[in-house]
């Protein structure tokens, strides 16, 4: 049965995923009368703005949570096994919101995904101009020099665990017993305090570069790049289920 802490997040995650769903409704439409010319950039601002703000409080929310107990966030239970496998840090690489616009625009042309996300009447993000590749390019370097940095201080940490005094639990302790030393109990907690944080700047380098794709976009590119990204999380989570319940993990 799950704790109430579990059933918290899991809630959490469902009530995330389900705003997606209800979010990509919304792009769909907007795409549909903007191609109409039906709607006005002003209008198609205001529906990114509000998807942008949903993210930044789901970012907020995560936070808060996390230090409350890190460790699920890093292999999170409410997602698939098929979502966990792809996870960096608790969520997407956030070089990947960059590969998305490659591969709408048709660059990554020998790419599965570029196939997938072509199939859809929702993706239709044109020609980036000069201008605009030369920024996502730029883009695409400094968030993978950051997403680097932030991996070296994970890295960091996982090796930390190991080290005293938290050793002391396997080669102080008697009879398999794992102690209840203050001292490992103290380090524990500085060390979920150090994990939480590292989360946080992972998230906070999601959040900065989705900001930055989107500031990059016209507001009808922004639109159907957030619907592109949205289907492609849904799936990821729909194809999850499936696999899952075709090995007996549900």
């Amino acid at each position: 049965m799950a704790t109430s802490d579990e059933a918290k997040e899991t809630c959490f995650y469902q009530q995330w995923m389900a705003l997606q769903e209800h979010e990509l409704s919304e792009l769909n439409r907007a795409i549909t009368l903007n191609a109409n010319g039906s709607t006005s950039d002003f209008e198609l601002t205001q529906l990114i703005d509000r998807i942008l703000t949903n993210f930044k409080n789901y970012v907020k929310m995560r936070r808060v949570m996390a230090k409350e107990d890190v460790s699920p966030y890093m292999a999170p239970t409410w997602c698939t096994t098929l979502e966990r496998s792809v996870l960096w840090i608790g969520g997407c690489r956030p070089s990947s919101y960059i590969r998305l616009i490659y591969a709408l625009c048709g660059m990554l042309t020998e790419s599965n995904l570029t196939e997938f996300l072509n199939g859809s009447n929702t993706v239709n993000l044109g020609e980036l101009s000069g201008a605009q590749m030369s920024m996502v390019d730029e883009l695409q370097k400094k968030t993978i020099a950051e997403e680097r940095r932030i991996s070296t201080r994970m890295a960091g940490l996982q090796e930390d665990v190991l080290d005293d005094p938290l050793a002391v639990i396997a080669v102080g302790s008697e009879g398999g017993s794992c102690g209840s030393s203050g001292t490992v109990e103290e380090a524990l907690t500085e060390h979920g305090g150090a994990m939480a944080a590292t989360l946080e700047a992972a998230d906070q380098l999601r959040m900065d570069t989705l900001v930055e794709v989107i500031r990059i976009l016209t507001p009808s590119q922004g639109v159907s790049y957030l619907a592109a990204g949205k289907k492609l999380q849904l799936c990821m989570q729909k194809w999850g289920r499936k696999k899952d319940s075709e090995h007996g993990r549900n």
